[in-house]
């Protein structure tokens, strides 16, 4: 049993076939898949009717930065990991503190990372 196995992971990616990868990964690791989300708004839709566990954010979601997801996030007290092309240097100063995955990732690094963020 690893330790994602029954927590709910929001899943924020835009592009369909990493966001298909990434719940394939998820499901295997045990894991419940909230989303995915596509688009901010979609993700701050999920995020009123639930609150998951953890979450994985692409910081940049067609062209529009998922800032405002990652501080609803924080908010409300939920650990995540920015999966981005980008590195560190995209993050805002307020999420500095993230574990960053450096696209692309093996998703066995994903759900690692998002298993030390669930203690």
């Amino acid at each position: 049993m690893t330790r994602l196995t029954g927590r709910r992971v929001l899943v924020v990616e835009d592009e369909a076939l990493v966001a298909m990868l990434v719940e394939d990964a998820l499901l295997d690791a045990g894991a419940a898949v909230v989303g995915p989300a596509a688009t901010v708004t979609e993700a701050l839709s999920l995020l009123t009717k639930e609150t998951p566990d953890v979450a994985v954010l692409d910081l940049n979601l067609a062209g529009e930065t998922s800032t405002p997801v990652a501080d609803a996030l924080a908010l409300r007290g939920v650990p995540f990991v920015v999966a981005t092309g980008y590195g560190a240097e995209g993050l805002p100063a307020s999420h500095a503190h993230v574990p960053v995955l450096a696209k692309p990732y093996d998703p066995d690094d994903l759900t690692a990372a998002l298993g030390r963020l669930c203690v």
